[in-house]
């Protein structure tokens, strides 16, 4: 089984370079972030032409997160993340494919900080958190997959003093990526590229993916189960490089 994440960054307006990563591709399962659509403009038909059902939730201008499974239909289980029911934001849902629960997440930028959105940001990982130790605890298959908007380390990020004040980079973001780690989720990239160089954004200003100036900003988390069949890992870097691409290139794992 082959399960990605991929930020979009817009899905109808990068629906053929969607639909042209899946034709290559063939997860078993994909993670959308940042939709930028509302619920009634998501491309349900172009998908379900690729052979995608789908489960999502839209929302216009930044927000929007979708899963999609390859020849069947999702199970959506919920559609938000608990511990704030006045947090209106779509940045979470979780469905069932195939015995595994998949939980896609986008998680807040929390720039400029400090200030409010980085204290949304801090609190948002906190509900995160406290989500996933429950989801962890059932001993079930189950994958955190998204944007989580954290550079783990100093070596997710390309050398430089630009990001210092950044809210991707602080010590509280980090930490609370530390503390999902904490409770036994595996870092499936990190699990099997141990010391290399890993990217999965690059802003599309100062020419930074010409210069491969990237940070690590999407992560699949496994769970026990499913960390034990955790058969391979990267990076689809060359879609990044394409015509109209979105800032993000997509993440897999293959289980065996």
């Amino acid at each position: 089984m082959k399960i990605a994440t991929f930020n979009v960054n817009n899905i109808n307006g990068r629906l053929q370079n969607l639909l042209a990563w899946l034709t290559v591709a063939k997860p078993d399962i994909v993670c959308l972030q940042e939709l930028k659509a509302r619920q009634t403009q998501f491309p349900r038909t172009a998908l379900a032409a690729a052979g995608y059902g789908a489960v999502w939730v839209g929302q216009p201008t930044w927000n929007g997160v979708a899963i999609l499974a390859r020849g069947s239909e999702p199970v959506l289980t919920r559609e938000a993340l608990p511990g704030d029911e006045a947090d209106q934001q779509a940045r979470y849902i979780e469905a069932a494919v195939s015995g595994i629960v998949v939980a896609c997440l986008y998680a807040p930028n929390g720039n400029p900080q400090p200030g409010p959105k980085f204290q949304y940001k801090l609190a948002w990982h906190e509900r995160l958190n406290a989500h996933a130790a429950e989801l962890f605890d059932t001993g079930l298959p189950v994958v955190l997959a998204g944007d989580y908007n954290i550079v783990p380390e100093p070596r997710d990020i390309y050398p430089t003093r630009s990001y210092d004040d950044n809210a991707l980079v602080q010590p509280e973001s980090r930490a609370a990526f530390a503390a999902l780690l904490d409770q036994g989720w595996t870092d499936s990239l990190r699990k099997k590229h141990p010391k290399e160089t890993l990217y999965t954004f690059w802003d599309y200003r100062r020419n930074r993916w010409q210069r491969d100036a990237g940070l690590r900003l999407d992560h699949i988390l496994l769970s026990k189960k499913l960390a034990r069949r955790l058969a391979a890992a990267g990076i689809d870097r060359y879609v990044r490089g394409e015509t109209g691409a979105s800032d993000h290139a997509p993440v897999w794992v293959e289980l065996r």
